[in-house]
This record gives C-alpha cells, sequence and structure tokens, in this order.
C-alpha cells in the first residue's frame, strides 16, 4: 500500500476556503491505495514514489475564427470555464498564417491547465460520463502517447459535456486534451490511464 505522502503527494485538492472539510477527489484515493501497489508489482518497483502518476490535464479549444469574430471566443472561454470549472486563458497564435488571415499573436482559442483535486474530477466525469456519449465509440486511440509518458487524444464536439446547454451553444468547436504523466515509457503510462478507466481501443487479433 503507498505511503502517506503518496497520498498527500497525488491526492491534494486544490481547496479554495480552507476552513471547509477537505474531500478528497474518488480517483485520487484510488491511486493511492489500489493502484500504486498494482503498478509496483507490475513494474518491479518496491518504491512506491517511482509509480508513474498523473501531474496535470491541459484542456485546449483551438477556433481560428476567434481571430476575426469575438465572441467565437468569448463563448469557447465560457464554455470550457463551465466544463473545467476554472476560467479559461486566451491562447494566442505564435507565427502569421497568411491563408487564413491570422497575423501573429492574434486570439486564437483558449485552454485551461488542472491540478490535483480538479484533475482528478475532470477526469472521473470524463470516465464516467463524457465518453460514454461519443457516438459510435470504442475507445481511445493507442496511439496517442508521447515519447515522454503524456498522452493526447481529441474531442470533436462540446456538447457531450452535460454541463453545457445546448440552446446556448452556437459554435460547433471540439477540444484536445492531454495528461501530463511522469511515466517513463508510454507502457507504463497507458497501465497508469488504464487503471483509472480510461476506456483504450482494443487491439485487433492478427488471425
Amino acid at each position: 500500500m503507498a505511503d502517506r505522502r503518496t497520498l498527500q503527494s497525488a491526492a491534494r485538492p486544490s481547496a479554495e476556503k480552507p476552513s471547509e472539510t477537505i474531500r478528497v477527489p474518488r480517483l485520487a484515493q484510488l491511486y493511492a491505495k489500489e493502484i500504486v501497489p498494482a503498478l509496483q508489482k507490475r513494474f518491479g518497483r518496491p518504491n512506491p514514489l517511482a509509480i508513474a502518476r498523473l501531474i496535470k490535464t491541459v484542456v485546449n479549444v483551438g477556433c481560428g475564427e476567434a481571430a476575426h469574430e469575438a465572441k467565437v471566443l468569448e463563448e469557447a472561454q465560457r464554455d470550457l470555464g463551465l466544463i473545467t470549472g476554472q476560467r479559461p486563458l486566451i491562447t494566442r497564435a505564435k507565427k502569421a498564417v497568411s491563408n487564413f488571415k491570422i497575423k501573429e499573436g492574434d486570439p486564437v482559442g483558449c485552454k485551461t491547465t488542472l491540478r490535483r483535486g480538479r484533475m482528478y474530477e475532470f477526469l472521473e466525469r470524463l470516465i464516467v460520463m463524457v465518453l460514454p456519449r461519443v457516438r459510435d465509440f470504442r475507445g481511445l486511440s493507442l496511439g496517442g502517447f508521447d515519447r515522454s509518458g503524456n498522452y493526447s487524444f481529441g474531442l470533436p464536439d462540446k456538447t457531450i459535456f452535460p454541463e453545457l446547454r445546448l440552446d446556448e451553444v452556437h459554435y460547433t468547436l471540439g477540444m484536445d486534451i492531454t495528461l501530463v504523466t511522469t511515466a517513463r515509457r508510454a507502457e507504463e503510462a497507458q497501465a497508469l490511464l488504464e487503471a483509472f478507466g480510461l476506456p483504450f481501443e482494443k487491439k485487433q487479433e492478427k488471425g
């Protein structure tokens, strides 16, 4: 079983009101009590602190139209705030794109970076409520892992999040989600995310 330091580092929520009772998210408790021991056994790591952990989740909404239509960016910010429970930051073009009439520094979307409690709560809602609402969903692609042990995937339509009211959504926008871990390899990152309950596609067996 993971020690107290592991639980504190993995499960410390972002409490905005210190006077309130601190509630540890379910997935944070799952990590400390079940996932760490299971991955220790699987990868032969006697030290629980050597087990990969999730450190942040970045949610990005790209809307190139924002450079020319302020209402698109306003709606993207509003909806991303409702979905993540955190005020989004505006992202700006790092270089000009003449074909789309976008200049360097133009607003092209917004993003939030979730940590600790909000990160775990968002991940649980994603697994339990959001992904099952994706039409013809057969699991997340295994091709989204990078060499640093992080995993990225896209959702084509923000309206699958129950926090949004369909009658208030006027622009069809998707989002990109990146789960940043401390994993050394993609195999360890996949094992970690699968243990949380993230559904990946099944590998096709060769006949």
